[in-house]
């Protein structure tokens, strides 16, 4: 089991690394975490999670805990569901984007905090791997706890409806990815006429029939691309497995990076907010940085994943943080990430800015970025290692990985907490020296690690 334990969740295939036997031991630990209070429960559609959600509620309760099953959910809902009903804590039952044979517990404290492999995570890999016996199995059990079902979808769709302020005539298409967003764009657009939905796999579907769970994968969005200019959309939005996370599309049908929807966003809230403060990650363009400076924010540069994208946004208050992956985090909804609010934020953009989203974009194309390239590799220190030799004159931090700057090009190269890859992200002010850098940098990898695969998808 120790292998499921991620840098900020819990993940593994079902059922040869995360069964129903470990959920319920995770779900009786986390229960001591919890000090046997009351927490939100909520799942994906995927075909494992209603067992593996019954087997870790089963082991709460049966350790004495209290629980709340919000049943089919998406992660922003649950988030929502914590906050709102001021629990004690949460679970997500979900895989996210991954692959339908995977799946996955995300942890949260109060105000949906996550657990992590910095804070909590340890300690209950730990409790899970020392429990004797069997779930519930503690010196000073508590007595039996309880349990009952919830509802606040209607709730957190009126909450974020309130934030999409005087909306103009816009086409939006949709690609729910036969995932969790389908039902919450379903009842929101209810509540705009003015607004003209096209939709695409809103029905939850576990087996993720049409493209997979994952929008951040070029193929993922070919549909919806074609989708967007035949039904001249004014953009389109892809979401990911369990809602946490969207890829856009403009009104030409190219896919946009999340770097660049990052610092629009931003730009857009400091029309109203000047001098807040923003978050990006690492593997973000520059012109994230410059352009939320230029209009007079502050940017602060942090490393990949949720649980510590939340805590500093926390500390500095921030208003708003992207990341590369298409995550979105906004202060408005308990600094969580959450892709319908992203959905509802462009919506309010184009409303007040009056162009086309490509018109929008144009300005910050400023840099050629390779994207993400993920690599698998076996020799990781090695590799590491060769890199800083490589390019010893670079400006170097660790942060998250290796990140090597140039006056005119960079690079970050970082172990995946969610996968056995490395991940590469290389920019250069012109795609020359972007396809130049790059060759020389895959060629001291290669020379280090000749086993070496890119992946493609």
């Amino acid at each position: 089991m120790t292998g499921i334990f991620k840098a900020y969740d819990i993940r593994g295939s079902y059922p040869g690394e995360l069964d129903e036997k470990s959920a319920e031991r995770i779900g009786s630990a986390f229960a001591r975490i919890m000090k046997y209070g009351t927490i939100a429960v909520g799942r994906d559609a995927r075909l494992s999670s209603p067992s593996l959600a019954s087997s870790f509620i089963r082991g709460f309760v049966g350790a004495g805990g209290h629980v709340t099953d919000f049943g089919l959910t998406s992660s922003p809902l649950l988030y929502y569901a914590i906050i709102k009903g001021k629990f004690d804590g949460g679970a997500m039952v979900t895989a996210s984007h991954l692959t339908q044979e995977m799946n996955g517990i995300k942890l949260c404290r109060e105000n949906a905090i996550p657990l992590s492999g910095d804070e909590g995570l340890p300690a209950l890999q730990h409790m899970v791997g020392e429990m004797p016996g069997g779930p519930g199995q503690w010196t000073g059990q508590q007595a039996a706890g309880s349990y009952k079902t919830g509802e606040l979808t209607g709730s957190y769709i009126d909450d974020v409806a309130g934030f999409i302020h005087d909306p103009k005539p816009l086409t939006v298409a949709v690609d729910a990815g036969d995932g969790m967003a389908g039902p919450e764009v379903k009842r929101l657009f209810l509540k705009f006429p003015i607004l003209k939905p096209v939709t695409l796999h809103l029905e939850p579907d576990g087996r993720f029939p049409h493209h997979g769970a994952n929008p951040f994968l070029p193929s993922a969005t070919s549909e919806l691309q074609e989708t967007v200019k035949d039904a001249n959309a004014d953009f389109g939005v892809a979401f990911d497995g369990d809602a946490d996370r969207c890829i856009f599309v403009d009104e030409l049908g190219e896919r946009i990076p999340a770097d660049l929807i990052t610092a629009l966003i931003a730009g857009y809230y400091l029309t109203a907010t000047p001098g807040a403060t923003f978050l990006y990650d690492l593997r973000s363009s520059r012109v994230v940085a410059e352009t939320i400076t230029r209009l007079g924010g502050r940017a602060i540069r942090c490393r990949v994943g949720h649980a510590f994208i939340k805590e500093q946004m926390r500390e500095n208050d921030a208003l708003f943080a992207g990341e590369l992956s298409g995550h979105y985090y906004f202060r408005d909804m308990g600094f969580c990430d959450n892709g319908i609010f992203a959905m509802a934020q462009m919506v309010n953009l184009l409303s007040a800015q009056g162009l086309p989203l490509s018109r929008l974009i144009m300005p910050l194309k400023k840099y050629f970025s390779t994207g993400e390239i993920n690599i698998r590799v076996g020799k990781r220190d090695s590799v590491m290692a060769a890199l800083g030799a490589a390019f010893s004159d670079a400006k170097t931090d660790h942060l998250d990985g290796l990140t090597m700057e140039y006056p005119l090009w960079w690079f970050n190269l970082r172990p995946s907490n969610t996968e056995p890859v490395v991940r590469l992200n290389l920019e250069a002010d012109t795609k020359g020296r972007r396809d130049t850098m790059m060759a020389e940098v895959l060629k001291v990898i290669r020379e280090t690690d000749p086993s070496m695969e890119i992946e493609t998808g």
